[in-house]
């Protein structure tokens, strides 16, 4: 029987690379996002560790939808 916790089991947790793969980008940029606090990072000591579901639910939240985009008023109704 596996024990997970109310933040979720160690597997959940990503590196630096994991986050990198997911997203697309370099992990250089995961690490600066990380240390400028723009992105949910778990420090362990030197480590640092994301949580996917807290990416997921990041990456959710600075999404920008179209339909907040204001109507074009060449287009008529």
């Amino acid at each position: 029987m596996q024990r997970h916790t109310a933040t979720g089991s160690a597997k959940d947790l990503l590196t630096a690379q994991d986050v990198a793969a997911m997203l697309g980008v370099t992990t250089g940029w995961v690490y600066a996002q990380s240390r400028k606090g723009r992105i949910p990072t778990i420090p362990l000591g030197r480590y640092r560790r994301y949580r996917r579901d807290a990416i997921l639910h990041w990456l959710d939240e600075i999404e920008q939808p179209h339909a907040e985009q204001p109507p074009d008023p060449r287009r008529g109704p």
